[in-house]
């Protein structure tokens, strides 16, 4: 289980690495994004795993929460504002698969003939597409919440 935490870590910073090389921040922000990345995205899949048993919105709310503390407390370090660090370490989060589930899911249904395989597909585009949505918005409330309750520390990280 240990392998597979820090296996899932070691991938979510060097996907954080990639994502903060499009915005170009300074050189000193791609370790730190890393190490956010890694820290949140694993702590995921702990929450995920079956020794805690927390569903995916749970797991994301928590692991975004995360993310948000720590960038709001280790980019004033690396001299950044917080979203340096946070965009990069929450976009290995998203949840591919069910938007591409759901996608196909729509595909299917307007390709569909008949009225039971329109009602099965209809049912995999909204159960993946809700997913994805409600993902997609507890990342965002679960990582803006740290910003908020420390702002004059997330504020003042640049001066």
């Amino acid at each position: 289980m240990l392998l597979q935490i820090l296996q899932d870590g070691l991938f979510a910073a060097i996907a954080a690495i990639g994502f903060a090389a499009i915005s170009r921040p300074p050189k000193s922000a791609y370790l730190y994004c890393a190490i956010i990345a890694a820290v949140g995205h694993s702590a995921r899949f702990l929450l995920m795993s079956p020794a805690c048993g927390v569903n995916i919105l749970g797991a994301t709310a928590i692991a975004a929460f995360i993310v948000g503390l720590l960038s709001v407390w280790l980019a004033p370090k690396a001299k950044i504002p917080p979203e340096t660090c946070l965009f990069p370490s929450l976009l290995p989060m998203i949840p591919g698969m069910y938007a591409y589930r759901a996608f196909g899911g729509l595909a299917l249904c307007l390709t569909g003939s008949s009225e039971a395989t329109f009602s099965h597909d209809f049912y995999l585009f909204a159960s993946n597409g809700l997913t994805c949505l409600f993902i997609l918005l507890v990342m965002v409330i679960g990582a803006t919440i740290p910003i908020f309750l420390f702002r004059r520390r997330s504020f003042t990280a640049t001066r």
